[in-house]
């Protein structure tokens, strides 16, 4: 049985909230959770709040330990959890990034408006279900020997583009232009190969999707200006992750951390946090492991966007180009980064642990897209099938408040077996379809799983963060139509 939080909690801002270090011996550094007095209620149910205490004790950890408006449960560090850890003196945790490495979100802008797409909607979802693999093990449409998926694993995104899956131009558009430096695939054990040999061009399971959405609303006319969005525009939302081949990487090395811990004397509250120094040998091999996991998930988006691009232009008889289907942006939210922050007044290289937390960088930072640094880095975060998913822009204030980080979405309020008991699936797509969204699923119990009750309103956790100062609100999207995995 979970249990409700009740250590301390101190008030230093109007949405941010402090556990201080007082509060366990042990802890290294504060915790510090974004969120305002609704959304910390949520919060203090289950174990999120005392795994952000927890993650305060990892060697090396910067102050603070961080945690986002979408907070909830997870492995080790909570889901919304951010943590960054010196270089030299630190440690990397799995725990901190999760299983679905590099899970991630990108969005495809188009030329088309709602009205061009309301007649064709139902078969155009029927087509994207048809041609984007989805579901739970699925294999996909790409084969790959075992040296094809190493290839994979250190090229990313451009293996996918040089196979003829999208244009150059898309990687300008991708975090780390979809190919993380450091990746090396003789770190990924056989195992893992295996497993992704079927699956780069999958979407999976869970909450994971592609949808049809229509911008809404505009927040700030000038960034999605910048980012090519207008209001009544058709967009498309892809969802996905590494795929079998990342969870096998991440439960690998959570075997090799658990050793670590006696071999380098790290005592950690929870054995979830399993971790190795950096610096050490089977630090430097999770690193490596782990940014090849993260190539394979951006290829893998990657394919994913080419084959939805080409569905829809088939509906309409015409081209991805013709139809301005144009990458905005592709972000993920389960990542180790060494990036550069100031720390006690210090400029130095940490490692920023991101799990369940989108990177949101601001005007003029080199590591975004040149065609965006007058307005910041996209950030792209996914609501619930029956909301919203909203576009943010990066800010100097993430830089200073949370490591550059912001929320990467709703965050759950049910667990999947809850929600299974709560809906049945045809009521939850009957519910869709009175609001005028279409939606297919690989699996019956899918949509009961991921029924928008399950969730917290994303509309509330994007406030906060607007709120706050960690990112700020570009435009509103709203599903229209819903590829469940």
């Amino acid at each position: 049985m979970s249990r409700e939080w009740a250590g301390p909690l101190e008030r230093i801002e109007e949405c941010m909230w402090r556990i201080p270090k007082s509060y366990r011996p042990g802890m290294l550094v504060d915790a510090v959770v974004i969120t305002d007095e609704e959304g910390l209620e949520s919060a203090c149910e289950g174990e999120a709040l005392e795994q952000l205490a927890n993650s305060a004790f990892l060697p090396g950890i910067c102050s603070p330990a961080m945690a986002m408006p979408d907070i909830h449960s997870g492995y080790g560090f909570p889901i919304g959890g951010v943590g960054a850890t010196d270089m030299e003196s630190g440690v990397i945790t799995p725990g901190g990034i999760g299983f679905d490495i590099n899970c991630g979100v990108r969005l495809v802008r188009t030329d088309l408006e709602k009205k061009d797409i309301a007649p064709k909607l139902k078969a155009i979802v029927d087509r994207l279900y048809r041609d984007v693999p989805s579901g739970l093990g699925t294999s996909g449409k790409i084969r790959l020997s075992a040296q094809e998926v190493r290839t994979v694993l250190e090229e990313g995104a451009e293996w996918a583009v040089k196979a003829g899956y999208g244009f150059e131009a898309d990687l300008e558009h991708t975090e780390e232009g979809g190919r993380m430096d450091g990746a090396d695939a003789s770190a990924v054990s056989r195992k893992a190969i295996e497993r992704g040999m079927p699956q780069l061009g999958t979407m999976g399971s869970g909450n994971h999707f592609l949808e049809l959405q229509v911008v809404d609303s505009i927040a700030d006319p000038e960034a999605a200006d910048c980012f090519g969005l207008f209001e009544g525009q058709v967009v498309m939302m892809i969802h996905s992750g590494s795929r079998g081949l990342g969870h096998q990487v991440c439960t690998d090395y959570i075997s090799t951390m658990m050793s670590a811990l006696k071999k380098y004397d790290i005592s950690v509250p929870d054995r979830q946090l399993a971790c190795a120094p950096l610096n050490s040998e089977e630090g430097k091999r999770y690193f490596a492991a782990m940014a090849a996991a993260a190539n394979f998930a951006w290829a893998n988006r990657q394919c994913i966007m080419h084959w939805t691009r080409e569905a829809v232009a088939a509906e309409f008889g015409s081209t991805p180009g013709k139809l301005g289907m144009a990458l905005v942006y592709d972000v993920c939210h389960n990542i180790a980064k060494i990036e550069e922050h100031v720390v006690g007044g210090e400029r130095k290289q940490v490692c920023v642990h991101r799990k369940g937390a989108t990177r949101a960088f601001p005007p003029g930072h080199p590591d975004i897209p040149k065609a965006y640094r007058s307005v910041g880095q996209p950030v792209i975060v996914p609501g619930d099938m029956g909301r919203n998913s909203w576009v943010l822009v990066g800010t100097k204030q993430a830089m200073e408040k949370s490591f550059g980080s912001t929320c990467h979405g709703a965050g759950r309020v049910m667990s999947r077996k809850a929600a299974i008991r709560a809906r049945k699936p045809q009521e939850v797509h009957d519910a869709l379809a009175e609001r005028g969204i279409y939606a297919r699923s690989a699996s019956r119990s899918a949509l009961a799983e991921e029924a928008p009750e399950a969730y917290k309103n994303v509309n509330n956790i994007v406030d906060i963060c607007h709120r706050a100062g960690i990112s700020s609100k570009v435009a509103r999207l709203r599903p229209l139509g819903v590829v469940k995995g």
